[in-house]
């Protein structure tokens, strides 16, 4: 069993930035990809980056690509979301997950409830 806990979001202006934490407890992120998600009001929730757990390697939405970076601390069994050029558009509920899956939500077997970025214009 693995528990998730998102923290850093906020309130930021256009152009801003935040980092967002997903802390695991129960298990490590050992054998496990972890991915953002998003969810805004009103639409579906979609997928915004992962980071493989054996290579590292790391997926981005189109969306985000070149403004958000994934990274994690193994030491510290966190995961991170560094998201600069903030616009409004980013604004939702993101929430991490972990899983074997990359993209797709249907891979994610563990889920943490979501942390709040708001952007204003």
């Amino acid at each position: 069993q693995v528990q998730l806990v998102e923290s850093g979001g906020g309130l930021v202006q256009a152009g801003g930035s935040l980092r967002l934490s997903c802390a695991a407890s129960g298990r490590t992120f050992s054998n496990y990809n972890t991915g953002w998600f998003r969810q805004a009001p009103g639409k579906e929730r979609e997928f915004v980056a992962a980071i493989r757990w054996y290579s590292g390697s790391t997926y981005y939405a189109d969306s985000v690509k070149g403004r958000f970076t994934i990274s994690r601390d193994n030491a510290k069994n966190t995961v991170y979301l560094q998201m600069n050029s903030l616009k409004p558009e980013d604004t939702a509920v993101y929430h991490c997950a972990v899983g074997v899956g990359l993209r797709v939500e249907s891979g994610y077997d563990y889920w943490g409830q979501g942390t709040q970025v708001t952007v204003s214009s």
